[in-house]
């Protein structure tokens, strides 16, 4: 907890492995061995304020998609089964089959789908769970009931850290350790009940019927604006001296003056033991420390560059928990049933704890229990293998694409409705030279249709990137998969919009040349265009700067295509924008199709004849048959090329990390 610009999401994302390598000095340790980013990545599950899920799909689809990325090869009776337990414990049992809705279409309400983008990130049982804000933007009902089953989650055996901003009394009293940050540094931890008494041994007494936690706020606030800063308070901790007075304050001072709190690390536990130090005494802020292999993770000292964080040594957040403890009663619970433990909702599949891991070379998870206790394969970064991975994808996109036919369905009604356009304005072409320009004309206004028919595909992409960085920030599945799911996803649908295009023209036209390569330039040039327009819509931050990009694309390719200036007349520092242009393939190859013959297409003022092999050598183009299907390779190399872009961007610069 903290006011605006404490450093709660600063400290949390540090422990969560999500800032920059670089950027973060110090260490962090759990069970008292030091954990990589990686480490803690595969052990662990990071909410974050907003939720990335798919508005279309609804909740029961949405966790079963997350069982089969997280879950790995078990059977899907039994994915089904953690689903519906897991429906259950989050109180989405009369939302199940609710779309998760967005802005345009209706769906589950705000709290119901924090509970789902909760659900997504634990459904395979992480040993530690990072939550940013989860009740910001949530009525006091829906907050509450979001924090309830976050504790919940917490007494099944996981390990919950969260930052919150001005928690309810009623979401205060779930809470079991609290740490409050005020400009980067350490005001208070401790259990939230000794709060009024720390504040006591400041100096301070909490006014009647005001909340503690809240008052405390206020205290660090009003030094904060002082000119002693709130370094005044953080010292207090540290050693014990008490903050100087405020002039404007009044303060109500405790009779009896407390023993100094001594520095951390004097009350550090020695390493094996069991007991409490007693050696010393301890001041009930402090909260006592528990020795065990579960659940007993330290933060160690942890500075960030250019934010004064302050030294923090060891802290204890969440006490160990026995296996064996009974089934807890909450009086205040208003949910349906309680966790006896992990197992109640992953059944055969205990929450791995840090104790169950050891790490190799290679800083993998191996673990070190029976293989099928496990939730998944630890021993390796990810659930599935990259075939599964792929077909698991390829069916969330269809199903996507299912509910939300428009997308494609305006791209089919465009080629559609332009391609009649073009059959009825270009109909019976003359045998003459206008006849020659006017076919010209239609095969370069083709290209640039097929180009910009593809444009749309650049706010889709960057609204779906949100969640793939969700979803891969803890390896649910590969960028590679995630590629290659896209672009088999797409193939169906531009083979039926080339085909509904060249259909409607082919005869009106009187085209020439087979329609099978006709077919096949259309094609592969659409599919060329959409990887150009999906790698520069993973470049772009928003879709706004998308388009004016893919625009200024269109603009040069089209200038370079040989339409306005024939490849030879090209001066040669602009030479290379002809070979990269996207438009000079097929808009050669379709010439190359229409023209590769000694027919005669029309007449010369003078009389003389004009063959199709005279017009393409006048454009300076080849009229070896051979060149037609390198034109078509090019093309496919195109295509692949910017989908290797398109992966590697998605692969080492698409990460949720910060600097």
């Amino acid at each position: 907890m903290g006011p605006s610009g404490a450093g709660k999401s600063t400290l949390l994302d540090g422990l969560a492995g999500r800032i920059a390598s670089g950027s973060l000095k110090g260490r962090v340790s759990c069970d008292g061995t030091e954990m990589s980013p990686s480490l803690i990545k595969r052990t662990s599950a990071y909410i974050m304020q907003d939720d990335r899920l798919f508005p279309m799909l609804t909740v029961y689809e949405t966790l079963m998609f997350a069982a089969d990325f997280r879950l790995g090869p078990i059977s899907t009776a039994d994915k089904k089964q953690r689903v519906e337990k897991l429906i259950e414990q989050l109180g989405l049992s009369s939302s199940r089959n609710t779309y998760i809705g967005d802005e345009g279409n209706r769906g589950v309400s705000g709290g119901e789908r924090r509970r789902v983008s909760i659900g997504v990130d634990i459904i395979h049982g992480p040993s530690l769970l990072f939550l940013d804000e989860p009740t910001s933007g949530l009525d006091s009902t829906s907050a509450h009931s979001v924090i309830e089953k976050v504790h919940n989650i917490a007494r099944s055996g996981s390990t919950v850290i969260l930052t919150i901003h001005q928690p309810s009394s009623r979401i205060q009293l779930l809470l079991d350790h609290l740490i409050i940050l005020a400009r980067g540094q350490l005001m208070y931890r401790g259990s939230p009940k000794d709060v009024t008494l720390h504040l006591s041994q400041m100096g301070r007494k909490v006014p009647k019927g005001e909340n503690s936690i809240e008052y405390l706020i206020d205290v660090i606030q009003e030094y904060d604006q002082s000119e002693h800063g709130v370094e005044a308070l953080a010292q207090f901790l540290l050693n014990g001296t008490k903050p100087p007075k405020l002039s404007d304050e009044d303060v109500s001072v405790s009779t009896v003056a407390p023993t100094p709190p001594p520095p951390y690390g004097n009350h550090r536990q020695s390493e094996g033991s069991g007991k409490r130090r007693n050696d010393r005494k301890r001041l009930p802020l402090q909260t006592s420390i528990y020795e065990s292999n579960e659940f007993d993770h330290s933060l160690r000292s942890a500075t960030w560059s250019g934010s004064n964080i302050g030294v923090v040594q060891p802290l204890r957040f969440t006490p160990s928990r026995q296996r064996n403890e009974k089934k807890m009663q909450n009086p205040m619970s208003s949910s349906p049933g309680y966790y006896i433990s992990s197992s109640e909702i992953l059944p055969y599949t205990p929450t791995p704890h840090s104790s169950d891991y050891s790490v190799n070379e290679n800083d993998y998870l191996t673990p070190s229990v029976a293989p099928n206790s496990m939730p998944y394969h630890l021993g390796s970064k990810f659930s599935n293998s990259f075939f599964k991975e792929t077909w698991i994808l390829m069916r969330r996109n269809f199903k996507n694409i299912k509910r939300t036919p428009e997308l494609f369905l305006s791209r089919l009604m465009v080629l559609t409705i332009m391609g009649l356009m073009m059959a009825t304005m270009f109909m019976n072409p003359k045998n003459n030279s206008q006849g020659i320009t006017n076919r010209l004309s239609f095969f370069i206004f083709t290209v640039c249709l097929f180009f910009f028919s593809s444009n749309d595909a650049v706010p889709a992409f960057i609204q779906e990137r949100f969640i793939f960085v969700r979803e891969t920030s803890h390896n649910a599945y590969r960028a590679s998969s995630y590629t290659i799911a896209g672009l088999i996803t797409y193939l169906p649908f531009l083979a039926l919009q080339s085909g509904v295009y060249a259909a409607i023209v082919w005869k009106a036209l009187k085209l020439q040349g087979p329609f099978s390569y006709f077919l096949l330039v259309l094609y592969v040039s659409l599919l060329s265009t959409n990887s150009f327009v999906v790698f520069v819509s993973s470049v772009v931050p928003n879709f706004i700067l998308g388009y004016a990009a893919v625009i200024a694309f269109t603009a040069l390719f089209f200038l370079f295509c040989g339409y306005f200036l024939n490849s030879h007349d090209i001066p040669m520092y602009w030479k290379w924008m002809n070979k990269i242009s996207n438009m000079t393939y097929p808009y050669e190859g379709l010439l190359m199709n229409q023209y590769q013959t000694s027919d005669i297409f029309g007449y010369a003022p003078n009389g003389d004849p004009i063959s199709g092999n005279s017009i393409l050598k006048s454009l300076n183009i080849s009229t070896q048959e051979s060149k037609k299907w390198e034109k078509v390779l090019v093309m496919l190399g195109w295509a692949v090329l910017y989908r290797i872009f398109f992966y590697i961007i998605l692969r080492f610069f698409s990460k949720n990390q910060r600097s």
